[in-house]
């Protein structure tokens, strides 16, 4: 039977257990099952949802299936952001990928927010007294540094971000470094995925 978990990944931890330079999942406090591995990454500056699973199919199901997966984020970036520049990123800006190529990105969901109330502490160092935004970017596509290259080619590099809910899969109160299993059948019903009973 596999084991899925969710994970409120800290600020300044990698996504992987081994072969990394500073801090790695295996240094959280829990007995991992044999064979655990996350499912896509976070980058060691981001924080918030990351899965974790026994399960090695999870990753193509996700990310190789035809039907797109929603990822949600709040952002806080530099500056007050204007109608205007809501409106570009919403319908696609010009990113630099893999390969030093010029990529559009897809029309995804954004919005003004207010600073979220009872916001665990992160990691990033910023004063207080300088103009920000908190946004709350809900994407289907996940280029390398996605979020951060389109904040700043609209001149508001990204202060913080928190991945907060993966579909259905939220990272409610979970706070950094905490942990929870969730059962099979919940966890793909959750995705949007056909569950099988035998993934």
């Amino acid at each position: 039977m596999h084991q899925y978990f969710l994970l409120n990944k800290p600020y300044d931890m990698l996504s992987q257990f081994i072969g990394g330079q500073g801090r790695m999942l295996g240094e959280l406090d829990y007995d991992f099952p044999e064979g655990t591995h996350p499912i896509g990454r976070l980058d060691n500056h981001s924080e918030g949802l990351l899965i974790l699973t026994t399960n090695k199919k999870v990753t193509k199901l996700l990310f190789q299936s035809k039907v797109p997966h929603r990822r949600t984020y709040l952002v806080r970036v530099y500056r007050e952001v204007s109608a205007e520049t809501l409106g570009k990123l919403r319908t696609g800006v010009t990113i630099r990928i893999k390969g030093n190529v010029d990529y559009v990105t897809t029309p995804c969901e954004v919005e003004l927010v207010k600073e979220p109330e009872n916001l665990f502490p992160g990691g990033y160092q910023y004063h207080e007294g300088i103009p920000h935004s908190w946004l709350r970017i809900t994407l289907t596509e996940g280029k390398y540094h996605q979020i951060r290259k389109m904040t700043r080619v609209v001149g508001h590099p990204c202060q913080r971000l928190i991945r907060t809910s993966i579909e259905g899969l939220e990272l409610g109160s979970l706070l950094p470094g905490e942990m929870k299993e969730i059962e099979e059948e919940a966890f793909f019903e959750k995705l949007g995925i056909a569950y099988s009973g035998s993934q």
